[in-house]
């Protein structure tokens, strides 16, 4: 079950703009590649149930096979069919076949961009990768020590020395690919200018309220409870918490007390957030309290809330003043990837890749004398 911050609202942010720099082109273009440095140990001989580890496609003479491909088919797939009990009959295997297509596009991209790093000897310091990290971690709110980061990391079962190798090889793609567009791209002012007053609903700011709170929830651990009872019990507790807060305890400490929500570790503060983006009588509680007041139990499909807007802000618009940083920053990651994605073609023209495998061969794009199986 995703986190109740992560299912109440979306990402908080300060703008759309602003979310923009947390976006960044190595990510969006190398991501699924650099997972690869965690990806399942591949099938040995000694496992008589894996299938034979084939070469799917030659790069350069290196092949790429079929472990490789499935360690990114597989948790992809995994995760679409985990969501629904009662997909279309077919639709696994069709699923299946353009997840191959997908991933084996994105195994070749990796392996000519790994062949034109190596020549260029290209090497990162553990320190860059360790700086990078936290930087990662400094923008959490609040701010992560480098220790508190790997514990979060391994909440959420993941592994710092495979993160290390992630963010690694994201800082090589990103060393390399910055000499390549070193002199080629420019974004000036008027053409962020420009970007500004064609696309203003970018920067038009809604009406946002900051708030915490407090959530109980009905606990529906034992088999076989009564689902009225239980939630009786959690109203009953949200009530009596309301009444200390009204007594004058304090709200933050409350929640870090007694909250079910990850909130609670920043007494159950939610930052700002606009319409839109919480469930329904959540957002219209809170929408219609004053700044330091305190809602009466509001129930969601959560549980029972006890609401504090702590923080208000009218809808405005984002000058160009403001903006322009955040402008000139997108359209120059947007060229940025345009140019990659020129780069990797042009490599593909000049690799020798033959297909061993019909179904991920791209037989409308392959290229005559380049590409075969």
């Amino acid at each position: 079950m995703a986190n109740f911050p992560d299912r109440l609202k979306n990402k908080s942010r300060k703008s759309k703009m602003q979310s923009f720099r947390c976006f960044t082109l190595y990510a969006s273009l190398f991501c699924v590649a650099c997972s690869l440095s965690c990806r399942q140990k591949a099938p040995t001989k000694t496992d008589a149930n894996a299938p034979a580890d084939n070469a799917v496609v030659t790069v350069n003479g290196i092949d790429i096979t079929e472990s490789e491909l499935e360690a990114l088919v597989k948790p992809q797939l995994e995760k679409v069919t985990a969501k629904s009990t009662q997909l279309p009959p077919n639709f696994t295997e069709q699923y299946k076949k353009q997840l191959r297509q997908w991933a084996i596009e994105i195994l070749i991209n990796k392996r000519l961009l790994d062949e034109q790093i190596k020549q260029a000897e290209i090497v990162i310091t553990e320190e860059k990768v360790i700086a990078q990290i936290m930087s990662a971690a400094s923008a959490q709110e609040p701010t992560l020590t480098l220790e508190e980061f790997k514990k979060r990391l391994e909440k959420y079962g993941q592994n710092f020395e495979q993160l290390k190798q992630q963010v690694l090889t994201e800082l090589a793609y990103r060393k390399f690919m910055e000499a390549q567009w070193a002199g080629k791209i420019n974004i000036t002012e008027d053409k962020a200018r420009n970007y500004y007053s064609e696309n203003q609903e970018e920067f038009e700011i809604p009406e946002q309220v900051r708030a915490s709170h407090i959530l109980i929830k009905p606990d529906i651990s034992e088999p076989g409870s009564d689902p009225n009872e239980v939630k009786a019990i959690a109203k009953a507790k949200a009530e009596d918490l309301l009444k200390q807060i009204k007594a004058g305890a304090d709200f933050a400490e409350l929640a870090k007390a007694n909250s079910a929500c990850p909130s609670a570790a920043n007494g159950g503060d939610l930052n700002f957030f606009s319409q839109g983006q919480m469930v329904a009588p959540f957002e219209k509680a809170a929408f219609e309290l004053q700044p330091g007041q305190i809602s009466d139990i509001v129930e969601t499909r959560f549980g029972y809330h006890i609401i504090k807007v702590t923080d208000h802000k009218d809808a405005s618009v984002t000058s160009f003043d403001q903006a322009k940083d955040d402008v000139i920053n997108k359209l120059t990651l947007r060229k940025q990837a345009e140019f990659t994605q020129e780069y990797i073609a042009s490599l593909k023209e000049k690799a020798d890749i033959v297909y061993h495998d019909i179904e991920t061969s791209p037989a409308k794009t392959a290229t005559p004398g380049k590409t075969g199986g």
